[in-house]
Formats: structure tokens, sequence, C-alpha cells
């Protein structure tokens, strides 16, 4: 990983994330797919993280996904009542650079369609459309949205902000409005929703005109109403995407990831965010879910309790 920390101001968190499952009657064995490791980036260094469980696991292997994304796989194969998964991580920070590039999206998108090779593997996956990041019936608000920002020859970074800033300004955050399975359709008509359908959104929109666009995972430092104190476990997992503007015009290959990419969170309209630290990322969120996984026992409720935290470290001394 490359990192300039004395030219960039760092930031570090600490971000507890724990996902507890409670079952009604007991299960005999459970396994668990675990994406809640923090990964490296060139604004971010991953200090320390792990993933603990109550009870411990009888199998824990840690891979990488096709994506590069840190992966846990945990089985648990013996009765158990309960289930609890911890993520902590330490991790340093920085906000990211603006790709320097005069390119305009049409370009950009020409670039995209014609790579080859490694070049291609690496960010051809991302100009596809997917079931997440695609509506079913209402492909005329795609289009219009699109039509509205991308309009000929404007610059690509220019257009990737004003769509972020239409995004943020044009629908209302409102975490009872959809859930994970919620169709992109719903959200376009309703233009309500939450941060994942926001960055779902902004990547359909942006491979809708050809630009490759990735959804990608990770948490947000959040603050309290003023003059409240923060309440422990009250944030959440986070979710905004990243625009590929095109390869390095001076000092790289097509494909090189380094100021090739563009993150943007438009829940917030931060272009590029601000107090971020990066998961992982893939194509929509089935790819990056946080925890997932089956059980195998008798047929009873389960209950779900997620709580989060994302604490500022002070790193002066």
């Amino acid at each position: 990983m490359t990192s300039d920390r004395t030219t960039r101001p760092t930031t570090r968190y600490r971000v507890r994330h724990r996902t507890s499952y409670t079952y009604g009657l007991a299960v005999a064995d459970a396994y668990t797919v675990a994406c809640l490791l923090p990964r490296e980036r060139e604004f971010q260094d991953v200090i320390h993280a792990r993933v603990v469980t109550t009870p411990d696991p009888d199998e824990y292997v840690e891979t990488r996904d096709v994506f590069g994304n840190r992966i846990v796989q945990l089985g648990v194969h013996h009765r158990h009542e309960a289930f609890e998964i911890t993520a902590e991580s330490i991790v340093d920070t920085a906000v990211p650079d603006v790709p320097s590039t005069g390119r305009s999206w049409e370009e950009v998108a020409e670039i995209a369609r014609t790579l080859r090779g490694a070049s291609a593997i690496k960010v051809g996956p991302y100009r596809a459309a997917t079931k997440h990041s695609t509506p079913i019936h209402r492909t005329d608000l795609l289009a219009a949205l699109a039509g509205r920002i991308f309009t000929p020859g404007r610059p690509v970074v220019d257009a990737v902000t004003d769509l972020s800033r239409e995004i943020f300004e044009e629908y209302g955050f409102d975490s009872t409005a959809t859930d994970w399975a919620t169709p992109l359709d719903t959200v376009l008509e309703n233009q309500r929703g939450v941060c994942q359908d926001f960055a779902h959104l902004a990547t359909a929109v942006l491979r809708w005109v050809g630009l490759p666009a990735s959804y990608v995972s990770g948490y947000i430092e959040t603050d309290p109403p003023p003059g409240e104190v923060k309440s422990i476990g009250a944030d959440a997992s986070h979710a905004w995407c990243s625009v590929w503007t095109g390869p390095p015009e001076n000092d790289g290959p097509a494909g090189s990831p380094i100021s090739a990419w563009l993150d943007v969170d438009p829940t917030n309209h931060h272009v590029p965010p601000l107090r971020h630290v990066t998961v992982g990322w893939g194509r929509d969120y089935a790819d990056v879910a946080p925890v997932r996984g089956v059980v195998l026992g008798p047929g009873s409720n389960q209950l779900l309790d997620v709580a989060v935290d994302v604490t500022r470290l002070d790193i002066s001394n």
C-alpha cells in the first residue's frame, strides 16, 4: 500500500461491530460468513483488526474474496442457543484525493468499454448491472436521472459530484422506507431510503452511462445531537460507492487503483468521503454483506441485535 502521511492529516478510529443472534430453540450447527474486517487502501492503514465470537467457533478461517476483501468463515458445530460475533478494529484513515482528470464522462466510459487483459479484469466487473443496482420496471426514472446529470461533454468529476448532490437533496433518508431486499424501483418511485439504497442508486446511474462503479461497505463517524452525549452502540454500518475515473493520465497503467477511483457518499454528499472507514467493496450489497449464514436445528423465532461504535482516538502524542 502507498501512503503519504506527511501531507495528509490522519484520523484514527476504533470500530466495534457486534452482531448477536438469539434462537428460540437451541440449534445443532451454524455456519457464518463475515465481511467485517477493514482492508488497506492508499489512504487507510489497518493497525489492528480481529473477530471474536461467543461461543468459541469450532471452525475459523480468514481468507480473501475475489474482490480482495477480508472474509472470516465461522462454524459452530455444537449445540448452542445464542451466537455473538464481535469485530474490533483500529484504523488510520485520511481524506482521499480527488482524481485530477479533465476527461469527460463519455471519454472514461469509452476507455472502460475498450479495456483488455488485466485492466479489464480489474475494472470490468463494476460495469455490469446487478440485482440490487438495477430497476426491474422503472428504467425510465433511472434514465431520466442520468440524463439530467450526465450531459454531453461534461467533466466526469463534475458530473459525479452533481449526482451525489442530486441524491442528497432529492431523496429523503427514511429508515422505515426500505429493507435490504427492497428493489431499486421502489427507491426511485418514492425517493426515500437509507445509505444502502442511495449507494445502489448511484452505482445504477453510473453503470447506466457506462462508468464502472463499486458498492463500498464500511462505517462513518457520527455526531450526537447538540448537547447530548453519544450513545453506545448507536452507530451503524454505512455504504457509499466508488467510481472509476479512468487510468492515471501521467503516472500509471490503465486499471491502476491509485488515484483512478473516486469515492462518493450520496447519503451525506461527501465527495470524497470525510470521516469514513472502509471495510470492503463489490458489485452491490450482496458481495459485502457484513454477516450472513445458515443454522441447522428446529424451526423457531430468531432475534437479531446489532450494535456499532465508531470512536475517534487521540494520536497527537
